[in-house]
């Protein structure tokens, strides 16, 4: 009987199998958020695969896998970056590094010198929603890739949604803080409302985002119509 060989692997195709192997290693909690962001992970790759983003305070447990500058308001030395990459490293194992600080809603970057912003549970905590949508579209060519909790599948299922007039005037009035909260209450109906009042041409949604998630998904185009 002729000898077995174990097939000859490329070596990309031993680091797929060593990552699937450490996968196996993970705590069940961990390796069951895998499973059920894996189509929303697949879509990432779908859109944003082989493109350079911006993604906007980006953690270890949401990680997209694409590839993208992480920017946060909170740098190292700062209480609240001690808190969240603490929070981080007892649910993951490590934290995300912030490669730039900065305020979500106005970023140091270069017009259109992105191919896209990617926002994951992080837009509620802007005062001024519509003016981060506005700074992200400016410095995308292509795409806004957003995750937002809903209001019935979260802590805020009390709260009533969010007027979209009142958005309207927090931003004609220039509104900020610095209080650290969710400032607005969505469902994906009032969510895209708001996109589209402002101009944007929403490509795709998905509601809920994954499997027994507390978000939905909307994917908006950078170029905001006139």
């Amino acid at each position: 009987m002729p000898e077995r060989r174990r097939p000859r692997l490329s070596a990309l195709q031993w680091a797929v199998v060593a990552r699937k192997r450490l996968a196996l290693l993970l705590p069940p909690t961990r390796l069951l958020v895998r499973l059920r962001r894996r189509p929303l992970l697949r879509l990432a790759k779908r859109y944003l695969g082989g493109l350079h983003g911006i993604e906007i305070g980006g953690s270890a447990q949401n990680d997209f896998g694409v590839d993208v500058v992480n920017v946060d308001r909170y740098g190292e030395g700062d209480e609240h970056y001690r808190f969240y990459k603490q929070a981080e490293i007892d649910a993951w194992g490590y934290g995300r590094p912030v490669d730039v600080v900065a305020a979500g809603h106005d970023l140091p970057f270069d017009s259109n010198s992105f191919d896209f912003v990617l926002a994951s549970h992080v837009i509620e905590h802007v005062p001024d929603p519509m003016a981060a949508l506005l700074e992200w579209a400016r410095v995308a060519r292509r795409y806004l890739f957003l995750v937002v909790p809903h209001r019935d599948r979260t802590f805020d299922r009390d709260r009533p949604l969010t007027p979209l007039d009142e958005l309207i005037e927090r931003h004609r009035s220039g509104f900020t803080s610095d209080e650290d909260k969710h400032w607005t209450v969505w469902n994906a109906e009032t969510f895209q409302s708001m996109c589209e009042h402002l101009g944007f041409e929403v490509i795709e949604t998905r509601d809920p985002d994954t499997k027994g998630g507390n978000g939905f998904l909307v994917i908006l185009s950078a170029e905001v119509r006139a």
